[in-house]
């Protein structure tokens, strides 16, 4: 298995009992083209140390380039393993990072070093990005920049058809980024369809960024947390409070994508909570047309509601069509809505982590959606078939392409197995 930052959920980076290639140390910068705007950048390099060299080749008089987007929630997370799961940030008009991506350099199963890119070979290309980590160890990325841009964050509190709308009717000269951050405790009426609405627009670029601006302290998120598993409403509501107070703010665009995240931080309730929170958040993210989403959300509530879930996060994005990947999870342009559920370890814990979440893709394939690979197996094989349909061809390609199955993980064994019949569905 190939491994960056460890953090994909759904076992892409590690394989039992095999071999397992840490690409962390490959993470040095190779060329930065300020004309075209493009950085190579080993594959084990995270975000942080994308940005940092993007601003490092900044010159007096020359455009200054950074990163289009990233995922958000984490920071630690590496280009390669990025690349792998054809990621997507809280971009207002972007499809996934596969549009980002000019070329890559892998090995592949025969042990080549090989440069891939739309036009050398664009059939490579379509199964390595998103292939988590199938078809090569990618060792170097040339990402595509834009310029960076002085932002200003707009915020209010509405109910989800309000932010459709105003997708609906993006300008995408001005309105760049958002995300909506939707209500958690099941109790209120406004669970799921009232959130946080920020978006990040465009403005006078020769504005001065405040020295000191609103933000959450480290202590003030781990409350947050805290409330969030036995307070949700109060949690929300001092969430809320907060991003109303950042109204109006100014931001970069690379940077206002990078995030606080606690390493460890259930270990800590865990010990300040005792055992009736004990356990983790798992995470999923589902996908329905836009037009749908409002019903989407309505079921996936009852669901939740029905089988006493609890949600600790949630939050709505929006995400153009990938046309470009073989594996491709933005078939369409989705709504993304992400849940992280509170689960605890143990069979009865993980059989119902499993039914939480396949009741929620059934929500989702029910309205013609979909779900993201990335985060766990828990769907059953006729969820995946469904929902992911090339999977199949996608397989007999690996195949193709590395017969003696020298490229492996956890998750392949899996979703082999899975497709092939040879594990329970």
């Amino acid at each position: 298995a190939v491994a960056g930052s460890r953090h994909s959920m759904g076992g892409q980076c590690f394989a039992t009992d095999d071999w397992l290639v840490d690409m962390r140390g490959c993470d040095a910068l190779q060329r930065f083209d300020c004309e075209r705007g493009l950085v190579t950048i080993g594959s084990g390099a995270c975000w942080p140390a994308v940005i940092a060299a993007c601003r490092a080749a900044d010159a007096p008089g020359a455009t200054s380039w950074s990163i289009r987007q990233k995922q958000t929630g984490a920071d630690d997370l590496s280009l390669g393993g990025s690349l792998a799961a054809n990621v997507h940030g809280r971009g207002a008009r972007m499809p996934p990072l596969v549009a980002d991506v000019e070329s890559f350099e892998l090995v592949d199963a025969r042990g080549e070093l090989v440069h891939c890119d739309r036009a050398s070979d664009p059939r490579l290309f379509a199964h390595v990005i998103g292939g988590y980590g199938m078809f090569g160890v990618v060792t170097a990325v040339t990402l595509r920049l834009m310029p960076r841009l002085l932002l200003e964050r707009n915020v209010g509190v509405c109910d989800a058809d309000a932010a459709l709308a105003a997708i609906a009717a993006i300008d995408t000269s001005a309105w760049i980024y958002g995300d909506f951050q939707f209500e958690i405790d099941p109790r209120a009426r406004g669970f799921l369809r009232r959130g946080v609405w920020s978006t990040y627009r465009r403005t006078d670029q020769d504005r001065a960024v405040p020295q000191r601006q609103v933000e959450l302290a480290r202590d003030e998120w781990r409350r947050l947390l805290e409330l969030a598993h036995t307070d949700p409403t109060r949690a929300f509501a001092s969430y809320a409070a907060h991003y109303l107070r950042t109204d109006g703010q100014l931001y970069w665009s690379d940077t206002h994508q990078l995030s606080t995240y606690l390493d460890g931080y259930h270990a800590d309730l865990d010990a300040a909570l005792g055992d009736a929170h004990r356990g983790s958040e798992m995470i999923t993210e589902l996908y329905v047309r836009r037009e749908r989403l409002l019903e989407f959300l309505d079921a996936a509530a009852r669901v939740l509601r029905a089988r006493d879930a609890r949600v600790i996060y949630g939050t709505i994005r929006f995400v153009e069509r990938d046309a470009e990947t073989a594996l491709a999870w933005a078939r369409e342009p989705w709504a993304c809505v992400i849940f992280n559920l509170h689960v605890q370890s143990g069979d009865a814990g993980r059989a119902r982590s499993r039914d939480d979440f396949r009741a929620l893709i059934d929500v989702a394939a029910d309205l013609g959606g979909s779900y993201y690979l990335t985060y766990h197996r828990w769907a059953s094989r006729a969820q995946l078939v469904r929902c992911h349909p090339s999977i199949e061809a996608v397989l007999r390609e690996k195949q193709r392409c590395d017969p003696l199955g020298v490229l492996t993980s956890d998750w392949y064994r899996h979703t082999r197995a899975l497709v092939d019949g040879t594990v329970p569905a």
